[in-house]
């Protein structure tokens, strides 16, 4: 039997606006109603492990799912955290950064909101990890509604090559490489673990 390995991915995105509280002079506040604007990432990891799309959507508080992967002759078991969401504001617990092996970072292509808070994470991931490479996959997720598209493909690849990272666009409705990102994550864990084992040869040579 083939030694299945461990491997944490944690998937961050954007949190969904629902409202926006605004005062005026005559001393009213005024509650206006937004449509929330999720980027899919629980829908791309429940599509992913269940084979099925999320047609509701219920704010995330976190998740967790567990799915066995198999990569040639090595298998994975993939534990995978999805995360309630995070702003540009956001403090990323040392839960997220201690143990984990990889990251999926999502952004919806028909918000270009999402985009910038997902530039903000990744520093703040780059910085937790000591500035270190830290093994990601960047998703433009809803690829299926071009029609509305605030972010070009192009800028997600210009994004994620100045990272040093993958960058995938899919659509969790239509079932749009789903499982290729989770098979690119396991990838990318595995190069860069390798090119640390090869900057380590050298400075001991």
């Amino acid at each position: 039997m083939p030694l299945v390995r461990y491997r944490k991915v944690v998937i961050l995105g954007y949190r969904s606006v629902a409202r926006k509280d605004r005062g005026c002079e005559c001393g009213w506040l005024i509650w206006i109603q937004l449509p929330l604007l999720p980027t899919g990432k629980t829908s791309l990891a429940h599509q992913f492990v269940e084979g099925e799309f999320l047609e509701g959507y219920d704010p995330t508080v976190e998740n967790t799912y567990s799915k066995i992967l198999t990569l040639g002759k090595d298998e994975f078991h993939l534990h995978l955290v999805d995360t309630a969401g995070q702003d540009e504001y956001s403090i990323l617990p040392y839960s997220l950064i201690i143990g984990v092996h990889g990251y999926v970072l999502v952004y919806s292509v028909t918000s270009l909101h999402s985009f910038q808070v997902i530039e903000s994470l990744y520093q703040k991931l780059h910085e937790g990890h000591g500035k270190t490479r830290v093994p990601v996959v960047l998703v433009g997720n809803k690829a299926d509604l071009s029609p509305n598209r605030e972010v070009k493909a192009v800028d997600g690849k210009k994004l994620a090559e100045s990272w040093g990272a993958t960058f995938m666009e899919s659509s969790a409705r239509e079932n749009q490489l789903t499982q290729g990102i989770f098979t690119k994550v396991i990838q990318e864990i595995a190069r860069v673990e390798n090119s640390y084992g090869q900057e380590r040869r050298c400075r001991l040579m």
